[in-house]
């Protein structure tokens, strides 16, 4: 039963934490998308810790033109406050929104800074929304973009993309790639991953994707709230999903009205 669960939760994390490259080199830009540099690459703040080394990495190869950081206070951001203020004991995170805090884990780790940081989107809708009105105050266009989410995320931020932009090339690279397995009859992580979320929170976060992806009547697509583009949710996804409800139906994450906007919940 144990290895069954294990097994659809990484279903689950590789249907939600997209990579559309195995490495984010420009040589592997190069052989899918016939490009070394993308014209921006945006981390977006719903992410653990790890995401500002990916994007420190990137920053130091170069694998963009213009970099922004996204993201105000939701509901992965106290999490990231507490985290980020152990790692830097000096560094005051209390009031600090997600984009700052990154901004200065770049700063305190790397001695690297983003070009544009977005700091009042609440959920992944304005994450999008905001990050396009911040790129046309700044004149900045775009044929290509790297997204870089929490894993748990990453779809969804491609598809809320989707939404509003046709006429580029998204990327997708998700901040980390987790594995669960069995261990003396535990669920753990196969890797240790900076900032990981624990196991319940992973899982809640992760059944949370799967009834927002869903385009019917009550998820996130067209045919719903209609916040992103059209998912298509493969059939052994949806099996998996439905296997761990039988488990965990109560940890399914709803969404929060603190963060919601006029017309999104994140």
């Amino acid at each position: 039963m144990k290895e069954r669960i294990a097994e659809c939760i990484n279903l689950l994390g590789e249907f939600c934490g997209k990579r559309d490259v195995p490495d984010l080199t420009a040589a592997e830009l190069k052989k899918k998308y016939q490009i070394e540099q993308a014209d921006i690459m945006v981390l977006f703040g719903g992410s653990i810790m790890c995401g500002g080394d990916v994007l420190a990495k990137a920053m130091k190869q170069n694998i963009a033109k213009k970099y922004m950081i996204v993201g105000g206070a939701g509901h992965t951001t106290e999490t990231l406050r507490i985290k980020m203020h152990a790692e830097f004991p000096y560094l005051e995170t209390a009031d600090l929104s997600e984009a700052e805090l990154f901004e200065a884990y770049l700063e305190n780790r790397y001695g690297l800074h983003a070009d544009f940081l977005e700091c009042h989107s609440t959920n992944c809708g304005n994450n999008i929304t905001f990050m396009l009105d911040l790129l046309r105050e700044n004149h900045v266009s775009f044929r290509s973009v790297i997204l870089s989410q929490d894993a748990t995320m990453q779809h969804r931020m491609e598809a809320g993309l989707r939404k509003y932009v046709t006429d580029a090339e998204i990327i997708n690279f998700a901040t980390y790639k987790a594995k669960v397995a069995v261990k003396n009859s535990e669920l753990v992580f196969t890797e240790e991953i900076q900032g990981m979320w624990d196991m319940d929170r992973y899982i809640s976060l992760l059944m949370g994707e799967i009834p927002r992806l869903t385009d019917n009547s009550e998820g996130y697509g067209p045919k719903g709230k209609n916040y992103i583009a059209h998912v298509d949710i493969p059939p052994e996804v949806q099996k998996a999903f439905e296997d761990l409800k039988e488990e965990y139906g109560s940890m399914v994450r709803e969404a929060n009205p603190l963060y919601a906007s006029k017309s999104e919940f994140t």
